[in-house]
């Protein structure tokens, strides 16, 4: 058997006999072997661990033709004979599986990579693209509110979403997608030329999958470097934020199709090619003819669903993307009008005795939480969980003006608390702690209460992930609502 060209594979291409290793057999992992299946690829799937949903799902390919393995151990050795290797965005390029591949010169793609080579050659609905360390699910699902509100059949996918492969699959096809990107995705995709993107703005987070190289680049550099990748081959406009210089500077580097532009946003008066904020309105001076001596109104900040300034900032950038695909004004209007953030982003939780209850259990990093804490004044902030390698030095000198106290919990809460020492000693902190008997969240709320006073805001953005102590960031702040629930009707 010759061997496949892997390179020009794509959607009309000749599959059989190409034989693909699926690393990882979650959402997106079964979307791609069910996908590769159809197209008559020989497929095996690994995953390490199972779950009765996984185990029905195996059965189902099974019959299809697949090789599944679902058990400990199952990713160790990449079969013989692999010609491709797709892998869920999560797996570190040194794990045992990917580095086999690298060592025998075997491709390695993302769903991402896959899902661009099997868009429709006769319809290919272009991709406006969203990466960024904070704000990428809110920024992309307002997208999708203003392209629905212009009458285009789009979807939220990538990061969010229904799985990229099944919606570029769909027999009816879409007339554009607004595709979240994280960098472990981008750094597996190597093909992708979007209609335009943005990165919303870059900051510490995942340093535990990024490591340093000794005399080389930084974690921190590689993660940015993979953020950049999300620029190249773009085909319209590279949107950036005037107020992240290193957004700017990956625009500046990236190879795009002749004829690219470069929009920037801001929350500040719009120069001429951005756009930003005049008074209370959301103004577009990028694209318009008379962009040289006027703007044109987008929405008012009443029409969206929190003046928060990151939550404008998003807005911006959704309305960036959509005007450079060519959406009207009133569809920019009517799309932010309609939509709604999912649940713990800036979500109010009550309100007594003078005191708001918020939950942004969704800031889960240090940049997301300075980012949540600079939207209020007086605050107790309730912050601690998994770092991921991050440090909150430069969180706590920003915001140590607007803290009434801190309460912290968690696995790594003695990171916060260390930058609170050193740079905020006098703000008064509560460790509950991590692994003490009884409900955590019933301790962070009555600590919380006793700190706050009348016109304060308890603010959940704990600037860390959550699965130390919590299935994800939604049962954290499910937990954290319950909890001043209950602790508000014990007290009325």
């Amino acid at each position: 058997m010759s061997t496949p060209d892997i390179e020009s594979l794509g959607r009309t291409s000749d599959w059989s006999g190409v034989r693909v290793v699926v690393a990882g057999f979650g959402v997106s992992g079964f979307a791609a072997a069910d996908n590769l299946l159809f197209l008559g690829a020989q497929v095996t799937a690994l995953d390490e661990a199972t779950s009765e949903e996984k185990a029905e799902k195996a059965g189902l390919l099974e019959t299809l033709g697949a090789t599944i393995r679902l058990e400990a151990g199952a990713t160790a050795v990449l079969p013989d004979g692999t010609d491709l290797v797709i892998t869920s965005p999560g797996w570190r390029p040194d794990a045992p599986l990917l580095a086999q591949a690298a060592e025998r010169g075997v491709p390695v793609w993302g769903e991402v990579e896959l899902a661009w080579r099997l868009r429709d050659p006769e319809r290919p609905a272009p991709w406006l693209a969203v990466t960024g360390t904070n704000g990428k699910t809110t920024t992309v699902q307002m997208l999708q509110s203003i392209l629905t509100a212009a009458g285009l059949r789009a979807a939220a996918v990538g990061n969010v979403g229904l799985p990229i492969v099944e919606v570029v699959m769909d027999p009816e096809p879409y007339d554009v997608l607004a595709v979240e990107l994280s960098s472990f995705q981008l750094h597996y995709a190597h093909s992708m030329s979007a209609e335009s993107a943005v990165v919303l703005n870059v900051a510490e987070d995942h340093l535990d999958w990024y490591d340093d190289d000794p005399g080389g680049p930084t974690g921190m550099e590689k993660y940015a470097a993979d953020k950049a990748r999300i620029y190249e081959r773009v085909q319209r406009a590279c949107v950036y934020n005037l107020a992240d210089p290193a957004t700017e500077e990956m625009v500046r580097e990236a190879d795009v199709v002749e004829g690219a532009r470069a929009v920037g946003f801001t929350l500040g008066m719009p120069a001429p090619g951005n756009l930003g904020v005049v008074e209370d309105l959301l103004v577009d001076r990028a694209f318009i003819e008379e962009r040289a001596t006027s703007a044109a109104e987008l929405c008012t900040l009443a029409d969206l669903a929190s003046p928060a300034p990151h939550f404008v900032a998003n807005a911006l950038a959704a309305a960036a993307l959509a005007r450079a695909h060519g959406v009207s004004q009133q569809a920019v209007r009517d799309g932010l009008r309609a939509f709604r953030p999912d649940g713990h982003r800036i979500a109010h939780v009550a309100e007594a005795d003078g005191v708001t209850w918020i939950d942004d259990s969704k800031a889960t990093n240090p940049h997301a939480a300075q980012s949540s804490l600079s939207a209020f004044d007086d605050v107790v902030w309730v912050a601690g969980g998994l770092a991921k390698g991050a440090r909150f030095d430069d969180l706590v000198v920003a915001v140590r003006d607007r803290l009434r106290g801190v309460v912290l919990l968690g696995r790594d809460r003695h990171v916060v608390a260390d930058a609170l020492s050193r740079h905020a000693p006098d703000v008064p902190v509560i460790d509950v702690g991590a692994d003490e008997t009884g409900d955590p969240m019933e301790r962070v709320v009555d600590a919380a209460a006793g700190l706050a006073r009348s016109g304060d805001t308890v603010l959940l953005a704990p600037g860390c992930a959550s699965m130390d102590m919590f299935t994800n960031y939604g049962a954290r702040g499910d937990a954290f609502a319950a909890a001043v629930h209950r602790r508000i009707a014990r007290t009325d």
